[in-house]
């Protein structure tokens, strides 16, 4: 897969999950990706302070990423 591919496949992940953090407040954004393998997103809005944004990030975010672009192997959140 090539680097635009990687990049659309992960846009397309966090269009998926994009509505489940806006119905709670928040949102997502892409910032990087690196090396092909690690990407970097900024949660946004209520997801900034939820208690829960590291599991959300995990279970969640990186999940549907690594379905869409097996080969990202972490999501990393910006502050």
């Amino acid at each position: 897969m090539t680097s635009e591919e990687i990049k659309l496949n992960v846009e397309k992940a966090l269009a998926e999950i994009r509505p489940f953090l806006e119905s709670d407040g928040g949102n997502i954004s892409l910032v990087s990706i690196d090396d092909n393998k690690f990407v970097k997103v900024k949660l946004e809005g209520a997801c900034v302070d939820c208690s829960v944004n590291q599991m959300t990030l995990k279970t969640g975010v990186e999940m549907t990423i690594k379905k869409y672009a097996p080969q990202i192997e972490r999501v990393i959140n910006i502050d």
